[in-house]
C-alpha cells in the first residue's frame, strides 16, 4: 500500500477568484488517495509563524467553497522572506524560519498557488531547504509565460466587460467619453480582451504606444457617423504620451500604478472639449464569484498538482496548453514573461474592427 502523504497547500501574492475551486480540487483528489493536507495561512507568514499557522483541510470543509471569491487560506503580498522588513526599519532573511516550519510540520510536499513572483520566492525556498514544491499559476494580469490561462484572468477580464457593458448606456445618454482604468501591471491581457468584448472604441494597453491627437480622430470619426460617444478601456500601466509612468503614493509609501484615466480624460477635455468621466475598476476585478472557466482551470490544476506529487515530479509548474494540463519545470514558466505582443491575435483582431490601439 502506498504510502500516506502529509501535504501543504498555500496561496501567495494578490488574492484572485479561483483561489478557493484550486484548493477545493487539491483537497477532493489527495483526500480520495487517503492522504493529509494543510492549509497554510497567510503564505509563507504561516510557516514563518511559531508554531506554523495551518488548518487541517477535509472534504466537507472545502465543498462549499467552490463558488466563493478570495482565499479561504489567506494570503500576503508583501514581505520578501530573503528581505524581510522588520519593525526598526532594517530587513533581515527569515528564509531559514520558513524552511524550518515546512519541516516541522513534516510535509511531504507542498503546492504553491501563486504569480512569478511568488513562485520565484517558492523555487528559491524549496532550492535552498529541500522543499518538494509544485506550482499552480494565478494572476488575474496572464502574464506567466508557459500558460494559456492563469486562474482569476478569465473572472477579471468577465468584470471589465460588464462593467463597459454597463458603461454604453449612461455613455450615451450623456453624450460623453467614458473612460475605464482596469488592472493589467506591466501586460494589457485583461485591456484587450474586455476592451473587444465590451465594445470598446479606443483600448489602451502598455505594450503598444499610442498619440493622443489619434484618440481624438477617433471620437471626431465617430461624431461624423453621428455616434455621441466613445468607450476608452486602459490598462493601469499605460504610460502618457511623453512615456511617464503614472503611479500613486499612499501614506505607507507604498507605490502602485495608478492615473491613466484621468490623465486621459484631462489630455482629451482640454483638446477638443468633449465630456468624460472616468471609472476606475481596482481590486472589484480580484473579488467576487470565479467564473465558470476559472473554476474548471482552477479544478484542472489542483487533480494535476496531486498527480504531480503522487508521481514524485517537484518543481514543476502545472500549465494549460492546446486544451489540455501539462507541467514544466518551475524556473522555465516563470522565465518568459507573456506581455501581449503587437502580432497577437487579440491585437489583429481589434485593430480589424476598427478600434484604436495605437502606433
Amino acid at each position: 500500500m502506498a504510502k500516506c502523504k502529509r501535504i501543504g497547500i498555500l496561496t501567495s501574492g494578490g488574492d484572485c477568484s479561483g483561489l478557493n475551486a484550486a484548493i477545493r480540487a487539491v483537497v477532493h483528489c489527495a483526500c480520495g488517495k487517503g492522504w493529509e493536507v494543510l492549509g497554510i495561512r497567510q503564505a509563507t507568514l504561516g510557516l514563518m509563524a511559531r508554531p506554523p499557522q495551518f488548518i487541517k483541510l477535509e472534504i466537507d470543509q472545502v465543498d462549499p467553497l467552490l463558488t466563493s471569491g478570495g482565499t479561504m487560506l489567506g494570503t500576503t503580498n508583501k514581505g520578501d522572506p530573503f528581505a524581510f522588513p522588520m519593525p526598526d526599519g532594517t530587513v533581515c532573511d527569515r528564509s531559514e524560519e520558513i524552511i524550518a516550519g515546512y519541516h516541522q510540520l513534516h510535509l511531504d510536499a507542498l503546492i504553491g498557488i501563486g504569480g512569478d513572483g511568488s513562485l520565484a520566492i517558492l523555487r528559491h525556498l524549496a532550492q535552498q531547504g529541500g522543499i518538494n514544491l509544485v506550482g499552480i499559476p494565478k494572476t488575474i494580469d496572464n502574464d506567466i509565460g508557459i500558460t494559456e490561462h492563469a486562474i482569476g484572468f478569465d473572472t477579471a477580464v468577465n468584470i471589465a466587460t460588464e462593467a463597459l457593458d454597463r458603461l454604453h448606456f449612461t455613455a450615451a445618454s450623456h453624450s460623453r467619453v467614458m473612460i475605464l482604468e482596469v488592472m493589467g501591471r506591466d501586460a494589457g491581457h485583461i485591456a484587450i480582451a474586455a476592451g473587444i468584448a465590451g465594445g470598446a472604441d479606443v483600448i489602451l494597453i502598455p505594450e503598444i504606444p499610442y498619440t493622443i491627437d489619434q484618440i481624438c480622430c477617433q471620437i471626431k470619426q465617430r461624431q461624423d457617423q453621428g455616434k455621441n460617444y466613445c468607450l476608452i478601456i486602459a490598462s493601469e500601466a499605460v504610460r502618457t504620451q511623453d512615456g511617464e509612468t503614472l503611479t500613486m503614493t499612499n501614506r505607507l509609501g507604498q507605490c502602485r500604478y495608478g492615473g491613466i484615466g484621468q490623465y486621459l480624460a484631462d489630455q482629451l477635455s482640454d483638446r477638443i472639449g468633449v465630456e468624460t468621466r472616468v471609472t476606475v475598476l481596482g481590486h472589484i476585478q480580484r473579488g467576487g464569484t470565479a467564473s465558470p472557466l476559472d473554476r474548471l482551470v482552477a479544478a484542472a490544476f489542483g487533480v494535476a498538482a496531486v498527480n504531480l506529487i503522487e508521481e514524485g515530479k517537484y518543481d514543476y509548474m502545472v500549465t494549460w496548453q492546446n486544451r489540455q494540463v501539462l507541467s514544466v519545470p518551475i524556473a522555465e514558466a516563470i522565465a518568459q514573461y507573456r506581455a501581449v505582443n503587437p502580432e497577437d491575435t487579440l491585437v489583429k483582431t481589434a485593430r480589424g474592427l476598427g478600434i484604436y490601439l495605437g502606433d
